[in-house]
């Protein structure tokens, strides 16, 4: 679709920082990596207004591999880092992704996230919305 997700293009250095940036998850199927995603408790979800809120965390580094999408595995991850921002005792957990990216978005919007913002990120080339959850 044209988007340059960070995710993509980012060198293991700036992986490795990433998800030590946060609590990583991983899905793996004999030790091979199927899926990943990064939770970032409040102290550590900035950027933008919506997140720089203190009620509020996020996720990111989120994806499944492409021939797996649609098994339930990124409902897995997502149900285990919505899990973890109740621990946290976040009020809110948020997500960022491409304006254009409207399967995504949905797809968000299914599990009860909501639009409340828009961000412009300088490591990519559009716009992102922000969306996010009351937990």
């Amino acid at each position: 679709m044209g988007f340059r997700f960070m995710a993509t293009h980012q060198g293991p250095d700036i992986t490795k920082e990433r998800c030590l940036g946060g609590d990583c998850f991983v899905a793996d199927a004999g030790g091979r990596i199927i899926g990943t995603v990064t939770f970032y408790p409040a102290e550590k979800t900035m950027g933008c207004a919506w997140y720089d809120r203190p009620e509020v965390c996020s996720f990111g580094q989120f994806a499944v591999e492409p021939s797996l999408q649609r098994a339930g595995i990124g409902s897995l991850l997502m149900d285990a880092v919505e899990r973890r921002a109740v621990e946290t005792g976040a009020a809110e957990i948020a997500l960022d992704t491409a304006e254009g990216a409207t399967h995504l978005i949905e797809l968000y919007k299914r599990r009860g996230y909501r639009e409340v913002g828009i961000a412009d990120w300088d490591e990519t080339n559009y716009l992102s919305m922000i969306l996010s959850k009351a937990i």
